[in-house]
């Protein structure tokens, strides 16, 4: 019975998302569309769009064996894992550079000599450190995320 229900509910679907579309154009030129009627606007009549047949693959096509191929994904997979190991460098570097920048607060002596803090120059210092940090993170997860993608 579900099936049936289901086959229904398919079938009725594209009937569905039929809609009759209106164009109107104003005085001033601009174009409007609309799936209900407009004043002034005319129905139009669009006629279905071509399907294509999914092409088949000629047999004459270049094929590549199962051994190039793999050589191939062991080469990317060295090039993945070159880069990574490049980009965890520069994280490490990243977050040092933060450590550092976090820990030398911006200051400046105040009219009564004592010493202030200037946050916002601290904040423009931190926060290209900061965007530095976030930047090799997200390459690593890029990387990380080809290198899942890859056969075993």
């Amino acid at each position: 019975m579900k099936l049936g229900y289901l086959f229904v509910v398919l079938c009725v679907c594209p009937m569905l998302a039929q809609a009759e579309i209106y164009k109107a154009v104003d005085a001033d030129g601009h174009v409007t569309y609309s799936s209900t009627p407009i004043k002034g606007g005319k129905k139009l009549i669009l006629e279905p769009l071509p399907t294509m047949m999914p092409q088949q693959v000629p047999a004459d096509f270049p094929r590549v064996d199962n051994q190039t191929q793999r050589g191939r994904d062991d080469t990317r997979r060295k090039i993945l894992q070159d880069e990574l190991n490049a980009e965890e460098k520069l994280l490490e570097e990243a977050k040092q550079n933060l450590t550092e920048g976090e820990s030398n607060p911006e200051v400046f002596k105040g009219a009564d000599s004592r010493t202030y803090r200037n946050v916002a120059k601290y904040e423009e210092k931190i926060k290209p450190l900061q965007d530095q940090v976030d930047l090799h993170k997200n390459n690593i997860e890029a990387l990380k995320t080809e290198l899942s993608k890859l056969p075993k």
